[in-house]
């Protein structure tokens, strides 16, 4: 099937498609007469488990290892622990980043009741204050 098949077959992009092909992620089966590229129904399942992946925020290094890995079934899978493990790790560093901004943002809202002017503003004078250095 050509890319344009795959991408309505799996609903990704095509240019996400040629960008998994660069990275060696998927692999192109052939090439047509027209020098297009061919992928076979295999392929429709790699696509969509790369979709599943970088659903979860998973990296393209992340899901070249866990594509190899997948590929030989009989190794073992601490590998994959401790990669989820470490992506565990870091979605929580950044719910706390984020909560930490909200904290902040909540913050600086407090300083306007919007019945005020620009001029007045508590906000852009707590953001014209701050030290940037």
């Amino acid at each position: 099937m050509k890319i344009g098949e795959l991408a309505k077959q799996t609903n990704c992009t095509v240019q996400s498609i040629r960008h998994y092909d660069k990275e060696g992620l998927i692999c192109t089966w052939a090439r047509s007469e027209g020098n297009f590229r061919l992928y076979d129904r295999s392929t429709i399942e790699r696509v969509l488990f790369i979709k599943h992946c970088r659903n979860l925020d998973l990296s393209i290094s992340d899901i070249r290892k866990l594509l190899q890995l997948n590929d030989s079934p009989n190794a073992h899978c601490d590998d994959i622990n401790i990669m989820i493990d470490n992506h565990v790790t870091e979605v929580e560093q950044r719910i706390n980043d984020l909560q930490t901004l909200r904290k902040q943002l909540q913050s600086l809202r407090n300083n306007c009741s919007g019945k005020k002017t620009v001029k007045q503003c508590g906000i852009l004078s707590n953001l014209n204050s701050l030290d940037c250095g």
